[in-house]
């Protein structure tokens, strides 16, 4: 990990985010303690996300406060070894391979423990780390695999760095994003709508054109071409939620705001799915449809449905039916269009996924006007970016307004102002930012999108310094019981400077220390400019540059 984190810091991206690569770690594996401490070693792995595949199994042990198992699958010859009936000695869990190992009929593998610890005491272990460093994020692996639209032919054990593609082996991640607030009429007035025809034939038409992205997809590996091509998956998502939200008079995390959220993730699946079989009768299904599949033990055993409806070890299916009928997401369409369920399942659709919300930072800022990224509330109203620039020895300060600021000052207000105590410079209510949302807040906006989208959710439950650990490591808890697929916090930490965004008020209640050669120390704030070898830096900056070892190799 080491040799691809140097790598990768080589490669530059989006002005402040260099090159970044997905580490995933499954929570039962021996190592996982290590791998949760990986990132407390100032430089390390910064070029990495890393996160752990957290399983129902793990969450149940922490919420009866069990002890937890770490353990190894076993091969045939270590098998002699052990009493495989001995819960203590050898426990079944679920692998996604299967040939080198001991397995029983029904798909499960034989796993050898090597300790048990309190699963509370990793739990805190995991929430102390991500509230200090942001990492490791959360993959709900099990929710994951439930839901996926190929589970029959897939196990999930990845995602790409930003967590809303769950990948197999040799999978990529062709995403495309609908701006939301170009659908908004008459916005901050009380006549606001969102013009909901337009966006299903946006989406629509969108649908096509990431179709047409699948047949020129440019991938240089001969498996990750097969793969794209035999599933035709891709992720459509959108951007500006947040911002739209303001321009409809909704506060982000308010009870109107999780209704808007669900229709409008509710929309794009159905006008794309819609379209998907239009698509597969005018240019033929993803070729995985109309392969044929054998029923197993393992399908049996997590599709009990197929059992009832007659189904057998060893009888042939059409991968369009395990796709459209027993697919758990394809099911609640189903509750909503069963025609297209059915016509779905008897025909094939042009692809096996549609739908992804990344975060949309760099598209965000550079096409919307700084629409708020993805499905976030936007990151403050005025604030600063980190970018690099060519031949800085640190990164440089940006200041930046959101899209809804500019709006309101266009239609409504040109002196208004964020945080302004005159009258005539105040912002409606709706104008919050994302560390006035709450992490319950913030995990309901997602939990009402994700119900619709068919692969996963880049979201980010901002939380300001101050937080509460004690109410900060109950965030990933409530968000396993909502059956979020993956969660990701950050909290500004002075100790370990991150992040692309900043807030002014952070950096300004921030003290850096710097020693200098003759063994003096200087104290600034982090919002101060400060000179050093030629160069003008903010002092947060430059503190950063130097302690993560990245100063002048840009």
């Amino acid at each position: 990990m080491d040799i691809y984190d140097k790598m990768c810091f080589t490669v530059s991206s989006a002005g402040g985010r260099r090159g970044a690569q997905m580490a995933t770690f499954d929570i039962g594996h021996p190592d996982a303690m290590e791998f949760i401490r990986a990132k407390r070693e100032d430089g390390r792995l910064r070029q990495f996300n890393c996160s752990l595949l957290i399983t129902d199994e793990f969450m149940q042990a922490v919420e009866a406060d069990d002890k937890w198992a770490l353990a190894f699958p076993i091969t045939p010859q270590e098998a002699s070894e052990l009493d495989l009936d001995d819960p203590d000695q050898v426990l079944w869990r679920d692998w996604p391979l299967l040939d080198d190992y001991v397995k029983r009929e029904d798909g499960l593998v034989a796993c050898k423990v090597y300790k048990a610890v309190p699963a509370r005491r990793m739990w805190d272990m995991i929430m102390s780390s991500t509230y200090d460093f942001a990492e490791p994020g959360f993959i709900m692996i099990d929710r994951i695999n439930e839901m996926n639209n190929n589970w029959f032919c897939e196990n999930i054990r990845a995602t790409n760095p930003c967590g809303e593609q769950p990948l197999p082996p040799y999978g990529a991640c062709l995403l495309g994003s609908v701006n939301l607030t170009r659908f908004v009429e008459k916005p901050f007035t009380p006549e606001a709508t969102f013009n909901w025809d337009e966006y299903r034939q946006v989406v629509r038409v969108f649908t096509r054109m990431l179709d047409n992205v699948v047949e020129i997809n440019g991938l240089p590996l001969g498996k990750q071409r097969d793969e794209i091509e035999r599933k035709r998956r891709h992720g459509m998502g959108f951007l500006g939620l947040g911002s739209t939200l303001v321009l409809l008079g909704m506060k982000y995390g308010s009870p109107g705001s999780l209704e808007f959220t669900d229709k409008v993730a509710r929309e794009m699946a159905i006008a794309g799915w819609q379209e998907s079989l239009d698509l597969a009768r005018e240019k033929g299904p993803a070729p995985i449809m109309e392969e044929v599949f054998r029923v197993t033990a393992p399908m049996l055993r997590v599709r009990p449905e197929m059992v009832d409806d007659g189904y057998q070890v060893g009888d042939s299916i059409r991968g369009s039916i395990l796709h459209a009928k027993y697919s758990r997401y394809m099911q609640q369409i189903g509750e909503i269009e069963p025609e297209l369920i059915d016509a779905l399942a008897l025909e094939g659709g042009r692809f096996t996924h549609h739908t992804s919300i990344a975060p949309t930072g760099t598209i965000s800022l550079s096409l919307a006007n700084n629409a708020s990224n993805g499905i976030e509330p936007s990151f403050a109203h005025h604030y600063s970016r980190n970018v690099i620039r060519e031949g800085k020895k640190s990164k440089e300060k940006v200041e930046v307004f959101s899209y809804e600021l500019l709006a309101f000052r266009e239609l409504v207000n040109q002196d208004a102002m964020p945080g302004s105590d005159e009258e005539a410079k105040k912002l409606p209510g709706q104008f919050i930012t994302a560390d006035d949302v709450s992490p319950s807040e913030h995990v309901d906006i997602q939990a009402a999108a994700q119900k619709w989208i068919d692969s996963s959710i880049s979201k980010t439950a901002n939380v300001p310094t101050d937080y509460p650990y004690e109410k900060f490591k109950n965030i990933y808890t409530y968000a396993h019981s909502k059956g979020l697929k993956g969660c990701t916090t950050f909290r500004f930490n002075p100790e370990a400077f991150q992040g692309v965004l900043v807030k002014e008020d952070d950096l300004a209640n921030t003290t850096y220390r710097f020693v200098l050669e003759d063994g003096d120390v200087v104290e600034v704030k982090g919002n101060e400019e400060v000179e050093y070898d030629g160069e003008v830096h903010t002092a947060a900056n430059l503190f950063d540059a130097l302690k993560e070892g990245y100063y002048g190799k840009f």
